[in-house]
């Protein structure tokens, strides 16, 4: 029998390269190097040829002479054509040294070089790819990624993943991956279905949250889940929401109360911030604010604490006062409320003009100001009585030097311009901080909610959640005053995360689901497998699920969440590099016993 032949064990040499670019440095100065990579740039000085060597890692500058064979192939070679250049590293002059770059006091003199693969005129520059569309840039993603600036975010994202992973395993969290092929759930969102070969007229739907088998995996005896778990939705593209799909770190623990859901998970996001920003990060524990709260404070249910402006009820306080407009704002059951903005009192009157403007835009019937200048009272409020403005700055902490807006109009209107008031005087002001990760959490969702089409009573937040005061609750209070076990984590005005202690006994989901118009044969129909869980012992439980991609794009300081994804799905819900959705044969839609109309 023939001995079969073998390698020697020794690491690989790469016929291609010694080193990458990042690793090149003053220190390797009188190596002989190969390098391979990107010809990101060329600049020819009478006779002495320039190259900007570019890998993932960084950049290199290669000079070659004329005369030397590599030169006429470099100067034939294409921007974005792969090479393999081996030379001598040499020091360059301290006047040419670029300080900008790790191997800015170095440059490889080229000896030989290898064309690698040659790149064609280019649809678009990787260096100049933000100045074309987005659509564009999607087409030809693989060039864009190109960018360094989509590489650090790949790195990014890499290095969190690995973070989140080794602070969940850390705190006695196991890793479980659930199905994607799985059945439809009323998460809120249109599912994306997929046709059954096997049973004709059947079909499985991607996973909007593991949310069933999760909580089915407390049933199961698992204390303590998590993964980084794939979501599909299909819905529309926001700047901070991807269509199609997104990750998120999906938790749930056994036997909890919220704050220790809270004490859980905060450590772990506060940590991975910390560690890959150099940002300030808010301390453990998070506050709490309450929902309705949050509505009447910040004018939204994901409050940018980075911003100290709050919104103040004065409803009461200006309801008898001299000016008419106020008090039939109180006679119609509109609610009148202002912000107190800090040394806005000495500002010019075109900065109040542009506030009422910019109101006026958003529909707002007015936007009364209170100035309290050093030479007196300004403003529409200062027409009221001494003892009126007295009364009104005491409840609102009016000092010398600040100014008061105030709005009126239906509560929902009202909390809309509010919100943009607070983030324009916020910043006109330069009142925001800076340079910091401010992190809440937003309790005590309502469980209800009417629909604003047909009145009908309907869920506002998780169907799975537990109603605080359990079934008591559910029977003795009007839906609308139910308060759940849910919550959302907010960082700089956008939502991380929404989570609950679930809903885990059979008697309070029928009576839940039955207030929101779902019968008992629908919930078991829907359901039966979780309810069935449910009825042979199931723990307290609860959890939330962190976005991936939200929580990339805060520490990456991007303002589309499409910068943070390697392949990102268009605003039009398309993959402009594949080409999908695309059509498909009629033999694979008789396989699945299906028909075009």
């Amino acid at each position: 029998m023939a001995t079969p032949t073998t390698r020697p064990s020794s690491s690989p040499q790469s016929p291609y390269r010694s080193h990458r670019c990042g690793d090149v440095c003053n220190a390797l100065a009188g190596n002989d190097l190969r390098l391979a990579g990107w010809v990101s740039g060329k600049r020819n000085h009478g006779g002495l040829l320039f190259v900007d060597l570019r890998d993932s890692s960084g950049l290199v500058q290669l000079v070659v002479e004329r005369g030397v064979p590599a030169y006429e192939t470099l100067e034939r070679c294409s921007l974005e054509s792969v090479i393999s250049a081996r030379g001598k590293l040499q020091l360059r002059a301290a006047e040419h040294a670029n300080p900008a770059l790790p191997s800015g006091g170095v440059e490889l003199e080229v000896a030989e070089v290898e064309l690698l693969g040659a790149a064609e005129p280019l649809p678009l520059s990787p260096s100049a790819s933000t100045a074309v569309g987005e659509e564009l840039r999607l087409r030809y993603r693989y060039l864009d990624l190109r960018r360094p600036e989509l590489q650090r975010n790949l790195v990014l994202r890499a290095r969190m993943i690995a973070s989140l992973r080794r602070r969940m395993d850390a705190l006695g969290f196991l890793e479980v991956q659930t199905p994607i092929l799985t059945a439809s759930s009323p998460e809120g969102a249109r599912d994306y279905l997929v046709p059954s070969r096997r049973f004709p007229g059947r079909f499985f739907a991607l996973p909007q949250a593991p949310q069933l088998y999760k909580q089915l995996l407390m049933c199961s005896g698992v204390d303590r889940y998590y993964q980084i778990a794939p979501c599909f939705r299909d819905e529309d593209a926001r700047a901070d929401r991807s269509p199609g799909e997104f990750y998120q770190l999906d938790v749930e623990l056994a036997f909890v109360s919220e704050e220790e859901v809270f004490a859980s998970i905060e450590p772990v996001i506060a940590g991975v911030f910390t560690e890959l920003s150099t940002r300030s990060v808010s301390a453990t524990p998070f506050p709490r604010i309450a929902y309705r709260d949050a509505l009447l404070q910040y004018g939204s249910d994901k409050p940018d604490l980075r911003n100290p402006l709050v919104m103040c009820e004065l409803s009461d306080v200006l309801a008898g006062c001299s000016l008419p407009a106020f008090a039939a704002a109180a006679a119609a059951g509109e609610v009148v409320r202002g912000i107190r903005a800090p040394g806005a009192g000495e500002r010019p009157r075109s900065f109040f003009d542009a506030r009422v403007a910019r109101m006026r835009e958003l529909g707002a019937p007015g936007l009364a100001y209170l100035a309290r200048a050093s030479g007196g009272d300004k403003g529409p409020l200062a027409k009221l009585s001494a003892e009126e403005r007295a009364a009104l700055a005491a409840h609102i902490g009016l000092a010398p030097g600040d100014a008061l807006f105030v709005l009126r109009g239906p509560e929902p209107d009202v909390r809309r311009w509010g919100a943009e008031l607070r983030r324009a005087l916020g910043e006109a002001l330069a009142l925001c901080e800076r340079g910091a990760f401010r992190f809440c959490w937003v309790v005590d969702h309502p469980m209800y909610e009417r629909d604003p089409q047909t009145g009908a009573l309907q869920f506002s937040h998780n169907p799975f959640s537990m109603p605080q005061g359990g079934l008591q609750a559910l029977r003795s209070l009007d839906p609308l005053d139910v308060l759940a076990h849910q919550y959302d984590l907010v960082c700089n005005g956008v939502e991380l995360s929404s989570g609950a202690i679930r809903n885990h006994r059979v008697d309070v989901m029928y009576e839940a689901f039955r207030i929101a118009g779902y019968g008992p044969g629908e919930v078991d129909a829907r359901f039966g497998g979780l309810l069935g869980a449910f009825r042979h012992g199931a723990p307290p439980h609860g959890g939330l699920a962190p976005g991936i991609d939200r929580m990339v794009m805060l520490l990456a300081e991007e303002p589309n969440i499409r910068e943070v994804i390697a392949f990102p799905l268009a605003q039009s819900g398309q993959d402009l590099l594949l080409g999908a959705p695309a059509a498909v044969t009629d033999v694979q839609l008789r396989e699945l016993g299906l028909q075009l109309r």
